[in-house]
């Protein structure tokens, strides 16, 4: 985190997620302080970190992932304090408590691989495909975005795929069915996994990127309609 940059005194209560040193997937609550737009202080953490770590977090309905750049001491036997960064391309959890804008500085979007591309910004969506490990482990599954881009995608899961398996991706853009192959760019056990779509031609990147924007256009506008509810 910038020292440059304005620190809420607040502390809030959020929930953090993630793999702990036996294989398990751990869930526990802890205050976040010092609160910035790229990231927090975690303190009364239960589970011990590594340094680079990606762990989950979320606070009220927001989920976002955030890597642990830096160690403190217990505040109390058993309970660490941790200081976390935002991941770059995910939505900061209190923006409205630390001010507007700086978490989503024009031309800093990322792909799921960790670099940086202009023209495909990374998108909230819950966006529906088939993975198939193209190793032969395992069968097809079904599964969805937690945000998305022309060039790759997160997908939230406990038990990730390990890092560089070799994927086939199966979604549709509107009525037209599309095969493309990909490969895990980074893996994090306990909350999920980054993928790059690495078969796709220049213009199916764009044309998904543009439906993908179109439909989160659509869900912004429909959720800002009083009075309306979805349909069952």
């Amino acid at each position: 985190m910038s020292n440059s940059e304005f620190h809420h005194p607040a502390e809030l209560l959020v929930r953090v997620w993630g793999m702990n040193a036996e294989g398990r997937p751990f869930f526990q609550n802890v205050m976040a302080g010092n609160l910035t737009s790229s990231g927090a202080v975690l303190t009364g953490m239960e589970q011990t970190l590594k340094l680079g770590e990606v762990i989950g977090l979320q606070y009220e309905s927001q989920k976002t992932r955030v890597r642990v750049v830096h160690l403190g001491d217990a505040v109390m036997p058993g309970r660490m304090q941790a200081t976390v960064e935002i991941v770059g391309g995910q939505p900061c959890p209190w923006a409205d408590r630390v001010g507007e804008g700086e978490e989503d500085k024009p031309g800093e979007e990322q792909t799921a691989g960790g670099r940086n591309n202009r023209r495909f910004p990374r998108l909230r969506a819950h966006f529906p495909f088939e993975l198939r490990d193209e190793r032969g482990a395992a069968s097809p599954m079904s599964t969805h975005a937690a945000d998305i881009s022309g060039r790759g995608c997160y997908v939230e899961t406990l038990v990730p795929l390990p890092l560089g398996t070799p994927l086939s991706i199966t979604f549709w853009i509107d009525s037209d069915k599309i095969v493309t192959a990909g490969i895990v760019r980074s893996s994090d056990p306990g909350v999920g996994m980054g993928i790059e779509f690495t078969g796709l031609s220049d213009e199916i990147k764009k044309r998904l990127q543009t439906h993908l924007e179109k439909q989160a256009s659509e869900n912004d506008n429909d959720s800002r309609r009083p009075g309306e509810e979805s349909p069952a």
